[in-house]
């Protein structure tokens, strides 16, 4: 059986190969806004044998935002791929999925990272990581209903609140926030 990470090194010789689908779900959260937060991201691929992987991320942070942490998942996410992929991006965040879904991202761009209202955009490091992160992928953002029983943003939710509790791990420093 192949490693998560084994699939991204998997290459075909002559023509490309195809686009390894991976579906993600990611959440964030925090205990006061700011307060202690974690995310949790969970990344299920099926190889060419038709066998299932799965590969949970988490860290929790000593202050941080719950925005911050909604951002954090999916960067780590796609981070973690290797290789170029079709993601299929499952978050429980408005703010995030909107971002891409509705443009949003496209027009503080243009604007010089400025909101409608001509105010700086929050949280811009982690904006422009995870256009970083994005950039050799084909990413498709989804909304889901967050605490609606759906059993894989169930576990990033419960990834993110141990996280956050410092249950999973040591808490590190959020070195891009500023109360």
């Amino acid at each position: 059986m192949a490693s998560f990470n084994e699939f991204a090194r998997q290459g075909g010789v002559g023509a490309a190969p195809a686009r390894q689908h991976v579906v993600v779900y990611t959440d964030g959260s925090s205990r006061g806004n700011p307060g202690p937060g974690g995310y949790g991201a969970v990344l299920v691929y099926i190889d060419s044998a038709g066998m299932r992987h799965t590969r949970e991320l988490w860290q929790g942070y000593r202050n941080t935002t719950n925005n911050r942490m909604e951002l954090l998942g999916p960067i780590t996410a796609l981070e973690a791929l290797t290789r170029p992929c079709s993601v299929e991006l499952h978050s429980d965040s408005q703010y995030v999925v909107n971002a891409f879904n509705k443009h949003w991202v496209d027009g503080w761009q243009r604007k010089g990272w400025k909101t409608a209202s001509k105010q700086p955009v929050k949280n811009q490091d982690l904006w422009r990581r995870l256009l970083a992160a994005m950039e050799p992928h084909d990413v498709e953002w989804v909304w889901v209903k967050g605490h609606a029983g759906h059993e894989l943003n169930e576990r990033c939710d419960e990834l993110a609140t141990q996280a956050a509790d410092g249950k999973l791990g040591p808490l590190q420093d959020d070195k891009g926030f500023s109360a």
